[in-house]
């Protein structure tokens, strides 16, 4: 009917008027506009499908294109043979339904038009979810370039779920999103969990967009972000609605952390102050001044802190470490702090056990010691935002839980520098864990301090990440006998194999540096902002916006002990290495860095930045190996490399 051409025209011309005070174009876009042939790698004909009418965001040619406004309603007068061929289209499908299928490109998961304008716009003006379609993929050339990155993951979702214009916005998010389900990307999902997806899906973001979601974060990340906080059985039912309205307010500055994707790192304690300086305004005021100062927190009333171990201090060096550093906290703060400890929380549910006790003693702050424990602290810190939750990790997007952790890279280097100072054949080794963030910086950091010492160095690099008892055996039978090992020393295995070491011929053991990583002054550090009031900062405190401790050497939490048995001018020439280090004057990234591919920074430029370096995913050119998949780390470590692994141990092989 000609009348509802006309209601239609009138919503055109309202969205056309709307666009155009928006400084937006007022028409459908085409396709053709802004794509390239040569942009393209391939065509894939997907077949007629049922796609949702509002994937559609216009039109393949510029030829109907002003016909439309960019809503897909008629613009062209009403006694235009274009308004009666609408006005048909309308008619038939009110009599007997529009049987054709439409003809459409989809290009990066919208879609846009080169048969069927009309009938397209016409199934929109009646409010229909959807239109069928034959429909040709045109597949981009693949780059680096993270939309191209996601979409690409994207066709590999598809394949095995149907799913339409379910996109994420990051790389990585669709392994993430299938391993909640205990999916893969290669094989078809099960039809009932298909449909308990879409459902979930539905609900949530009919409530998301209600809440004005759309401006914050794109649905299906900020629902990604949701399942893997709240249960996704909890969306299934609109009746559920009050409780996701609920924790979505929770949540809420998740997603507003996620859409700016900023992460604060922060690199010198309260407000750049240096270690001296903080030195000498304990001892001029005196420590127990500045705690009994707080009406809040004294001996009667003292702050109660939870530390949660993912093994046992007995059969862990990396849980040892902490545990002298919590001791070392109680020591400081006498009886005006009180600390408690849960260990071999290895599982989701025995860390949920463990911060569920800390909270019931009453705690006031939970350091979790392992990225794996992320999950469990933000999903605790959303349901108990007066307890400060922090986790042992850098580089995670989270604002409800803070993370720490130390530049080992900057002790690395130093050590690089005395392995190869004491190896007689130009090989030093070095034994990693995991290649999560900061991690391959401390790996490139040691080599670089090595070829500074000898140019001719090779680093032969080996991963206990995939085999935990034979690496050492790997770099021995390969001539390798200065070698840098675990950081820490083992409590059941007080030798001398951590750190850098020499084997000697006759098989023993010679201490040559080690690192020094003091918990204790970190975690002092942390508990003294809080009682001073600069942990809760506007700066910090941002609700769109992560924080990350990230402290050195210029903080004392970071430093070497150099062996006995070293050279005087080793020695000499790690301590300028370490003042220069600690003043900020000497990075080991300064300068060309030349990676295994070739340079990736050149001479002149800029130093790297603190995210360069934690994300670093590439290795320098003395390093011999490489950085393994995921696959191929141990099972029990796989969880800690998804959360924080660096990119290129986490992608597709």
């Amino acid at each position: 009917m000609i009348t509802d051409y006309q209601n239609a025209r009138r919503i055109g011309e309202h969205e056309k008027r709307r666009a155009e005070l928006s400084g937006r174009s007022p028409y459908l876009a085409a396709l053709d506009d802004f794509l390239n042939t040569e942009d393209i790698a391939a065509e894939d004909p997907l077949g007629i499908l049922e796609v949702p009418l509002d994937l559609f965001a216009g039109t393949r040619t510029r030829g109907r294109q002003n016909a439309f406004a960019c809503n897909f309603m008629p613009l062209l007068a009403d006694n235009s043979e274009f308004a009666s061929k609408w006005s048909a289209l309308y008619d038939a499908q009110i009599n007997e339904g529009l049987r054709d299928p439409v003809k459409a490109y989809e290009y990066l998961g919208r879609f846009y038009v080169e048969e069927g304008n009309k009938r397209v716009s016409v199934m929109k003006y009646l409010g229909a979810y959807s239109i069928h379609a034959s429909v040709t993929r045109l597949v981009p050339k693949k780059t680096e370039e993270k939309h191209i990155l996601s979409y690409y993951e994207y066709m590999d979702f598809y394949k095995v779920t149907g799913f339409l214009g379910f996109l994420f916005s990051e790389p990585e998010s669709y392994k993430k999103f299938a391993e909640i389900f205990g999916q893969n990307l290669k094989t078809p999902w099960p039809e009932d969990l298909l449909a308990d997806i879409k459902s979930a899906f539905h609900n949530f973001e009919s409530v998301y967009n209600e809440k004005g979601g759309s401006s914050v974060l794109r649905a299906e990340d900020a629902f990604l972000l949701y399942i893997s906080i709240f249960p996704m059985q909890q969306l299934t039912s609109a009746d559920n609605n009050v409780l996701l309205n609920k924790h979505l307010d929770r949540v809420w500055n998740e997603f507003r952390t996620n859409a700016t994707q900023t992460i604060r790192l922060v690199e010198s304690p309260v407000g750049g102050k240096s270690a001296e300086e903080l030195t000498a305004e304990s001892r001029s005021r005196g420590l127990i001044k500045l705690l009994t100062g707080s009406p809040t927190y004294t001996r009667a009333n003292p702050m109660r802190i939870a530390f949660i171990y993912e093994r046992s201090r007995e059969n862990s060096a990396w849980v040892y470490s902490h545990e002298l550093g919590r001791s070392e906290l109680s020591e400081t703060f006498g009886g005006l702090v009180e600390t408690i400890f849960f260990e071999n929380c290895g599982t989701d549910e025995e860390i949920r056990h463990a911060i569920e006790a800390a909270i019931a003693d009453k705690d006031q702050v939970i350091f979790t010691t392992s990225p794996s424990m992320m999950k469990e602290a933000l999903a605790a810190a959303l349901e108990h935002p007066e307890i400060r939750f922090l986790n042992c990790s850098v580089n995670l997007q989270v604002n409800a839980v803070r993370s720490y952790y130390a530049r080992m890279h900057e002790a690395k280097f130093l050590m690089g520098a005395v392995a190869a100072a004491m190896s007689e054949n130009h090989f030093v080794g070095y034994q990693a864990n995991y290649p999560i963030y900061g991690t391959i910086a401390g790996i490139n950091a040691f080599a670089i301090g090595a070829a500074l010492v000898d140019p001719f160095c090779k680093v032969k690099l080996v991963w206990s990440g995939k085999d935990e008892y034979g690496w050492e055996n790997d770099l021995l039978s390969s001539g390798v006998r200065v070698i840098s090992g675990p950081d820490f020393i083992r409590p059941e295995d007080p030798g001398r194999r951590y750190g850098v070491y020499k084997i000697e011929d006759d098989g023993s053991v010679v201490s040559l540096a080690a690192p020094i990583l003091d918990w204790g002054r970190y975690y002092t550090l942390i508990i003294e902002s809080i009682l001073n009031g600069t942990f809760d900062n506007k700066e910090l405190s941002q609700k769109d916006m992560a924080t990350s401790y990230w402290y050195g050497m210029s903080a004392d939490v970071i430093d070497i002990i150099l062996g006995r048995s070293l050279p005087y001018y080793t020695k000499k020439m790690a301590g300028m290495l370490r003042e220069g280090i600690r003043s900020g004057r000497t990075s080991p990234f300064d300068g060309e860095i030349r990676s295994q591919a070739g340079i990736v920074k050149s001479a002149d430029s800029e130093r790297l930045s603190y995210q360069d370096i934690i994300t670093m995913d590439y290795l320098n050119d003395n390093i011999i190996g490489s950085i393994p998949k995921v696959s191929e780390i141990a099972d029990k470590a796989r969880e800690t490399v998804q959360t924080v692994g660096v990119r290129s141990a986490v992608e597709e092989e």
